[in-house]
């Protein structure tokens, strides 16, 4: 199993997943559910990454959290099967192990160690919101940028992803002409190289000297949870 969080559970309760999970795959920019509707379905990526949005007054959104191939969407800290606080978009293309809300619910009533496993999640989950908010407001937009790329580069499967200067604009809530200038200096640096609609890493270690505290102590979290943690390709 491709997705962490599922190979990380016992066995006894990965069978009361398995039977009921189909593949789907996810387009960039595809919104897998909105802020306010209610979430019918449990998305376990396999690959790609998928954005935790929340919405701001006159249609703004900043993202908030960024979920990979440890973890999985459609649930959160509040009971099961209640409206969605954030919108849900599909930020690098992949593909995910899906379930019915309805059957996930059902698994974690029968099973204490699956509900342990996904209280251990949210609660990495939320950390990671608190500490993006935290993050945005206190932070220089290249401590913050780097801080971000990193989290990407965790969960992308690759040192190259597709990104245009927009896409990082509305996840960090800022302007394009700002994102442009920032990047260009990570790239001077060559920390980064950019493409027209692509962003490439090319130095890791730099980028994480560059990147604010915010992205060790998230990292830290999901150890002290025992929450498997994605890991960037090597170069």
């Amino acid at each position: 199993m491709d997705n962490l969080w599922i190979a990380s559970l016992s066995a006894a309760d990965r069978k009361r997943l398995e039977p009921h999970l189909t593949e789907h795959t996810f387009t960039q920019g595809q919104m897998l559910y909105d802020a306010g509707e209610a979430v019918n379905q449990v998305w376990f990526p396999l690959n790609g990454v998928v954005s935790l949005m929340t919405i701001l007054p006159e249609d703004k959104m900043v993202e908030t959290a960024a979920i990979g191939r440890e973890g999985l969407v459609g649930v959160t800290c509040g009971p099961m099967n209640a409206r969605a606080s954030s919108r849900a978009i599909a930020q690098i293309p992949g593909s995910a192990a899906c379930c019915s809300a309805d059957v996930f619910s059902d698994a974690l009533g029968d099973s204490p160690s699956l509900r342990t496993a996904l209280a251990k999640f949210t609660e990495s989950l939320f950390a990671q919101v608190q500490q993006t908010a935290a993050c945005n407001a206190q932070h220089r937009l290249d401590e913050r940028l780097a801080r971000w790329l990193l989290t990407l580069h965790d969960r992308a499967g690759s040192n190259r992803f597709d990104l245009t200067q927009s896409d990082i604009a509305g996840m960090l809530g800022v302007r394009r002409a700002t994102v442009s200038e920032v990047g260009g200096d990570l790239e001077d640096k060559k920390l980064i190289r950019r493409g027209r609609g692509w962003v490439e890493v090319l130095d890791r270690q730099a980028l994480e000297d560059a990147a604010c505290g915010c992205y060790g102590a998230m990292r830290s979290v999901m150890k002290d949870l025992g929450v498997p943690a994605p890991q960037a390709p090597k170069a």
